[in-house]
């Protein structure tokens, strides 16, 4: 007889534990082990490891997959159990890790791979391309694309969160802390009787005693949002880094056609484009030379409009509904054992079901933003197809997209500067990685499943268009290695510098006004305070706005920062040298932006990579 020793490792997530029967089977080249009895009831708790032995009569060769399943006792129900991975020691003296780090909810056989990362073409057990091959037949019933917008990307079909497989839903504790944050918010504007309030605010005192949750940057705004040298600075690094660039010329066209923007006959795009082009009477031209209301009100609108844009564009589009088709794509083409799912899946966490709550809450027929936002209902529509039509490839990798802006050489960019060195980081890591299983061009052509993923993501994406310059296949490992980094800045670092200070910006509302309820004046002179009180939003739309910034900028408790990578989905010696380094070059940056931001008036924190989560999860 030969010996296999065996520990299964349970998560430490909250309800990991099973009081189920556990039972595990070794699959080798040569054979394989009886169903073996892992032991029985509070064997496999959180957190815990359980060590015992399956024997063979002979050796079973080099260890290929695991089958494992649990079964309810007589009388007790059947629960959900997390483990985290297997290791088995053969009588060979070799150790094998199998990485599992999913829920299993029922009594059926489930089939996990040694952890040596392999690609479709070398996977040469029979076996094991079985089981490759079973494991995407069950992720394209679980994962199925669905259209929820016209136009748009797509997402995942699902009506709810609890639709979702176990595996990619919230934590319990960000569940509880999520849903905490939200309900104790509206308790507190419904016993202060603001949520339901449509009156106007009739002073800025007033207006003051709701701005109730405090940080250093919003005290900072709430000092000083009518200063002209920050409503600019807001614009390099603020939560919308993204719209300013250089200007030489004004654009010779737009990449927009009268069909996208007006009903047919109604009017065209010429036509709109000739009016309220030159200064006159009823279409003054502000200053700050002008009255101090003439020119505080004209920045009020500018930064309404760069609050929706911001919101609908730049955070929603750019950053989650992208992440979602790049989380997707990888979940339906890409099996657990392929180095691409071992690298990505960390950036895909929450991710499916924080959007499935966006389109539940936020832009529904009864959400938050179509009910309150300037941009809401039909408009906010609008906004995303005009959006979608601009989307490029280079607008999304920062270096292209600094340099096509014109924004090199522009002082005190801190989100580039700190953006830009995000990127050379994600790059290197990804480059070393993949090189290390890519070793040539033709690897990376040969690769069905790596091809599978881009088409996915051309397809769903960016809806088939060869216009976006977004890659239809991969030739090279360079392409691989540019679109790989693009997708990790894009779920970690680009999110975060959108995301992460919603409501240190946006909390005083009057610096970042959600709706405005009077039309731009058309002559100078006859504003005052009270004309922006009457056109600031009213108290419901203040209050439904500042707690939904507030929702949206609250780290839980289980927050991942960028490079952190508890689950252990690469077991080679390379891949997690290469980590290592990673996270060591991530420090480095930390402390060169904390030193940096201790002689800052203003400090940027957004990109500090202890701030910058992982995945799009909020």
């Amino acid at each position: 007889m030969v010996h296999y020793e065996v520990t299964i490792f349970t998560g430490n997530r909250a309800f990991a534990t099973t009081i189920n029967n556990v039972y595990i089977k070794l699959v080798g080249t040569d054979g394989e082990s009886c169903c073996t009895w892992a032991e029985g009831p509070l064997s496999f708790i959180k957190g815990a490891a359980s060590s015992f032995t399956v024997s063979c009569p002979v050796s079973i060769g080099k260890l290929i997959l695991i089958e494992l399943d649990k079964k309810c006792l007589p009388l007790l129900p059947e629960d959900a159990w997390f483990p985290a991975k297997v290791d088995v020691k053969s009588p060979e003296g070799d150790t094998y890790t199998f990485p599992i780090y999913r829920w299993i909810t029922d009594s059926e056989v489930h089939y996990f791979r040694e952890g040596k990362a392999l690609r479709v073409f070398e996977d040469n057990s029979q076996l094991g391309r079985y089981s490759r091959q079973q494991e995407l037949t069950q992720r394209e019933e679980d994962y199925c694309w669905d259209v929820c917008m016209e136009g748009m990307p797509h997402c995942i079909k699902a009506k709810d969160p609890c639709s979702l497989p176990p595996e990619v839903r919230f934590s319990f504790t960000k569940n509880m802390q999520f849903a905490f944050t939200a309900i104790t918010g509206v308790i507190e504007l419904k016993l202060d009787g603001l949520a339901d309030c449509k009156k106007k605010w009739t002073d800025m005192y007033h207006l003051n005693k709701v701005f109730w949750h405090r940080t250093q940057i919003s005290e900072y705004v709430h000092e000083h949002w009518k200063d002209d040298a920050f409503f600019g600075y807001q614009f390099l690094n603020g939560v919308n880094p993204m719209l300013i660039r250089r200007c030489t010329a004004l654009p010779s066209n737009f990449p927009l056609d009268d069909d996208m923007v007006f009903t047919p006959g109604v009017s065209n795009l010429k036509d709109e484009m000739e009016l309220k082009q030159t200064p006159g009477d009823d279409n003054p031209i502000f200053f700050p030379t002008d009255s101090e209301y003439d020119w505080l009100m004209a920045k009020i609108f500018v930064r309404s409009a760069d609050f929706n844009i911001h919101e609908l564009s730049v955070h929603l589009l750019r950053a989650h509904l992208l992440a979602e088709v790049f989380a997707v794509s990888l979940l339906r083409n890409v099996p657990m054992v392929h180095p691409l799912y071992k690298l990505l899946i960390p950036h895909t966490r929450y991710t499916l079901q924080i959007n499935i709550l966006a389109r539940l809450l936020l832009i529904s027929e009864n959400g938050v933003f179509t009910h309150y936002a300037a941009s809401g209902g039909e408009g906010m529509f609008t906004v995303l197809r005009r959006s979608m039509s601009s989307i490029t490839y280079s607008s999304l990798c920062l270096p292209d997209d600094i340099a096509e802006r014109g924004l090199q050489d522009v002082p005190n960019f801190y989100y580039r500067d700190d953006g830009l060195q995000h990127w050379d980081i994600i790059h290197k890591f990804v480059q070393g990685v993949l090189s290390y299983y890519y070793k040539n061009d033709s690897d990376v052509q040969q690769d069905s499943e790596l091809q599978k993923w881009i088409s996915d993501i051309f397809e769903h994406s960016f809806l088939s268009k060869e216009s976006t310059g977004i890659p239809q296949q991969f030739a090279t490992v360079t392409e691989l290695v540019k679109f790989v980094t693009m997708v990790i800045f894009t779920c970690s670092a680009r999110h975060a510098a959108v995301n992460s200070g919603q409501y240190d910006y946006g909390g005083w509302m009057p610096n970042t006004p959600i709706t405005l309820q009077l039309p731009p004046p058309t002559s100078k002179g006859k504003t005052h305070e009270a004309m922006i009180l009457e056109t600031l939003p009213d108290v419901n739309a203040t209050v439904h706005g500042m707690g939904t910034v507030w929702l949206l900028s609250k780290q839980s408790t289980d927050f991942v920062p960028l490079g952190d990578y508890p689950e252990e989905h690469f077991t080679e010696k390379i891949p997690r040298k290469l980590i290592k380094e990673f996270q060591g070059r991530l420090k480095v940056l930390k402390t060169h932006i904390e030193v940096r931001n201790e002689s800052l008036e203003v400090p940027y924190t957004y990109l500090n990579p202890t701030e910058v989560e992982n995945s799009v999860a909020l």
